[in-house]
């Protein structure tokens, strides 16, 4: 799959980018503050892990049916409702911080309630994203390279610092920040261009197109290998993220401003990681680079476990984040080039549902061995775990698997894709 740097994207993908880039800046500030909220709350590892796996719960228990939802559903409406409601619920735990009445069931709960509209939300844009860009292969990559640029640039570049700077004013100021993008979020969604609402399945039941959406990515071997490495990678990620704060307070020194900092350099590799995505593709083929971003996510992660300073501790983050971009811009324009149309809701909802899934193993998992064995031992494990999944997938998303997919995806009597003149010069390496 290949960019056209001669088309150009539609004024509609303007306002959705904007729209999720101020929505991924609110969540950077509660990325970075709500942990530190909690903090101030309990120093229970287990406790932490209740907050940071309730928000993951939701995919576990509505998630295919939530992609069956959306593809019956308006997917602009969908996602302005979605957004408009995660505004105000966000103004419950600040008011509860303002009376000095926060708890961590509250903060668990809300997280729930969040996580149920990212649900609608995310995989609605994942399946309206299509439909705005008339699923070109082309446009596709690049606009979700510049949506995760920019999303990673918001969320994480951007956000933590500002995240840890408002808590610093009150517990209830960054929780504001993050209702106010999604409210503006919510209006700019809702100047969208209307798509044709997806043309219902007859006789068909709810559960029923559930079903064939899951069953859809079970029997692709690309489209399962796909959807494996982030759900393995969430229980590596989770256990990670759930003792992040704790690990950088105790055993590298960190207070709450570096905390931010911290997560920064994580963006920044992200934002790298983005923006040699498309590159790294043509020179080693989409299914090599992808092995190679994950593997290189493993490394990293038994890199920052090792870490003895904030410093070093920094870098390997940075690494972690650029693997971590580039395998957000690749994965995704994938699955959106080889998946019909009419399954794109259900398909993506699956995928995102496995990795959403494994997250509170994860979250729970990270808890249980800062708990039982050292703070440290959670990385360790997420490292050995990513290098695992690294190679029991390599092969299901071999490039031979990756071209065949698009090869197969691609209209009647279209030609076959071209390679690249960098490609055609310098072939994919196929390592499995």
């Amino acid at each position: 799959m290949t960019s056209d740097i001669t088309k150009k994207l539609p004024a509609g993908f303007g306002r959705l980018w904007t729209a999720q880039t101020v929505s991924s800046l609110g969540d950077g500030v509660t990325q970075a503050a709500l942990p530190l909220i909690a903090l101030t709350l309990t120093r229970d590892p287990m406790a932490l892990a209740v907050v940071t796996a309730a928000g993951t719960l939701p995919w576990l228990l509505f998630g295919v049916l939530g992609g069956a939802l959306v593809d019956r559903w308006d997917r602009r409406r969908t996602m302005w409702v979605a957004d408009a409601a995660r505004a105000v619920l966000l103004a419950i735990p600040a008011a509860a911080a303002a009376l000095d009445v926060l708890s961590v069931p509250l903060l668990a709960a809300v997280a729930f309630l969040l996580g149920v509209g990212g649900l609608f939300f995310d995989t609605a844009a994942t399946a309206f994203l299509p439909d705005l860009l008339h699923r070109d292969p082309a446009l596709l990559e690049r606009a979700n390279s510049r949506l995760r640029g920019a999303q990673t640039a918001a969320s994480g570049f951007v956000g933590p610092p500002a995240g840890s700077a408002l808590l610093a004013l009150g517990r209830a100021v960054p929780l504001l920040a993050d209702a106010v993008s999604f409210a503006l979020s919510a209006l700019l969604v809702r100047t969208l261009p209307a798509m044709p609402r997806p043309a219902p399945e007859a006789h068909d039941s709810l559960l029923r197109q559930a079903r064939a959406g899951a069953s859809y990515v079970f029997r692709d071997r690309v489209l399962l290998g796909l959807a494996l490495r982030p759900a393995v990678g969430n229980i590596a990620f989770l256990a990670v993220e759930t003792v992040l704060a704790l690990f950088a307070h105790d055993r590298l020194g960190i207070d709450t401003y570096g905390f931010g900092l911290l997560l920064t350099a994580e963006a920044t590799g992200g934002l790298l990681g983005a923006g040699i995505a498309s590159p790294l593709g043509r020179r080693l083929g989409t299914g090599t680079a992808l092995t190679c971003t994950a593997a290189l996510e493993g490394l990293a992660v038994l890199g920052l476990a090792a870490a003895p300073n904030p410093y070093l501790a920094g870098l390997a983050l940075a690494v972690c984040g650029a693997g971590m971009g580039a395998t957000m811009v690749l994965a995704p324009s994938l699955r959106q080039a080889i998946v019909p149309a009419h399954l794109m809701g259900r398909v993506a909802s699956t995928s995102r549902m496995l990795g959403m899934c494994a997250a509170p193993v994860g979250a729970f998992l990270g808890g249980w061995l800062a708990t039982a064995y050292d703070i440290r031992t959670p990385l360790y494990a997420a490292g050995g775990l990513l290098l695992a999944m690294t190679a029991v997938t390599a092969s299901m998303t071999s490039n031979r698997r990756v071209e065949a997919a698009l090869r197969a995806a691609a209209p009647a009597g279209a030609p076959d894709q071209p390679e690249s003149e960098d490609a055609a010069q310098e072939p994919a390496l196929d390592l499995v």
